[in-house]
């Protein structure tokens, strides 16, 4: 069936956890992406953060973007996969927390992303229609 390297996004763009939420926003306006993983000082990953956490989280509870960071808006643990993962365990952990995309780590490093479209563009349509099943279905993340 492949590996996660196989279908990912590579080189995905990232955000700096003490970046504040605008910048983040405007890299997301300018790369046409709705979600940017968050890096740490040691440049390893310390979660994700997507345009309805910036909505959601921050100007709806009436905070200001210029001053918040992602950082601030970051929550849990991130969820990832090893750039050898195969496509299988890839659809189980994206159906399992019921996310749309998952940052891919090789050797303790973001080397890319899979998204929605991913899946989409790169597997069957029962594969594709599982998917959709498991994640659409859920509320969305806050």
């Amino acid at each position: 069936m492949g590996t996660a390297r196989e279908i990912m996004h590579v080189g995905a763009e990232s955000v700096r956890q003490d970046e504040t939420l605008a910048a983040a926003a405007a890299k997301m306006r300018d790369l046409h992406i709705g979600a940017l993983p968050i890096r740490g000082a040691d440049e390893r990953l310390q979660g994700i953060i997507t345009d309805r956490d910036i909505v959601v989280r921050c100007v709806a509870e009436g905070h200001d973007p210029q001053t918040t960071t992602a950082h601030d808006v970051a929550h849990g643990t991130p969820i990832w996969v090893n750039a050898g993962a195969d496509i299988g365990d890839v659809l189980r952990t994206m159906e399992q927390y019921k996310i749309r995309r998952l940052p891919v780590i090789d050797n303790d490093r973001l080397v890319g992303m899979i998204s929605e479209a991913d899946v989409a563009t790169h597997l069957g349509k029962h594969e594709v229609g599982e998917f959709a099943s498991a994640v659409y279905s859920a509320p969305p993340n806050n």
